[in-house]
């Protein structure tokens, strides 16, 4: 299976944008395992918004839960048993896209981390942090975890302001390429998320491997 496994140094860092973004540059699908809040709209309707994308270039999640929290806390209020054997991937000739939900080290259950589910599906991961104070340390934690692990990691998508002297630092102190930067939109549709161009080919960062 080749494609990306989308995960963040934090919540809210930009993870579905990111997603969408992808859709727009490769024929790929999008899947979403553990949807954790559906109001105003689940990432799947968001993504399929921002990208203008058909129907079936949506897979349908595995869970989906009420709660905007954590899918353990969100799954113990709904009264549900996340089953990670049911976390595998759909089978697919065509690049999958998977989002996670917040970041490395949130638990999925008693046992597992969104980390665990990137390590079963094993696609390159890509990285989203944010541009702006604070992205330094917690973007190395998490390529720090992702390695300790020997995940493959495809790189980094910077996500808000251009920050340059951030992007330097986590170049140089991970040791790792930044795919992208997608600033800030107002608005935010296909044609603008198709005009920001990856810095890097994405067809050969989705056959990465360690």
């Amino acid at each position: 299976m080749q494609g990306f496994f989308v995960t963040g140094t934090d919540t809210d860092v930009g993870k579905t944008v990111v997603s969408a973004w992808l859709l727009t540059h490769l024929d790929a699908l999008y899947w979403k395992p553990v949807q954790a809040g559906t109001e105003p709209e689940t990432d799947s309707m968001t993504v399929r918004r921002l990208a203008g994308l058909s129907a079936d270039r949506i897979l349908p999640e595995a869970y989906v839960l009420p709660e905007a929290i954590a899918p353990h806390e969100a799954a113990r209020r709904a009264g549900v048993t996340i089953d990670m054997a049911k976390l595998e991937a759909p089978a697919t000739d065509r690049l999958l896209v998977v989002e996670g939900a917040g970041g490395l080290m949130v638990p999925i259950t008693d046992k597992a981390y969104m980390i665990d589910l990137a390590a079963d599906l094993d696609l390159p991961i890509i990285l989203v942090a944010r541009s702006t104070l604070g992205t330094i340390n917690h973007t190395l934690l998490s390529i720090e975890a992702i390695r300790r692990r020997g995940l493959p990691l495809a790189g980094v998508v910077m996500s808000g302001p251009e920050t340059p002297h951030n992007r330097a630092a986590i170049e140089r102190y991970g040791q790792i390429e930044i795919i992208a930067e997608i600033p800030w939109l107002e608005s935010i549709n296909r044609s603008v998320l198709k005009s920001i161009q990856p810095e890097f080919d994405l067809m050969k960062l989705a056959t990465v491997r360690l």
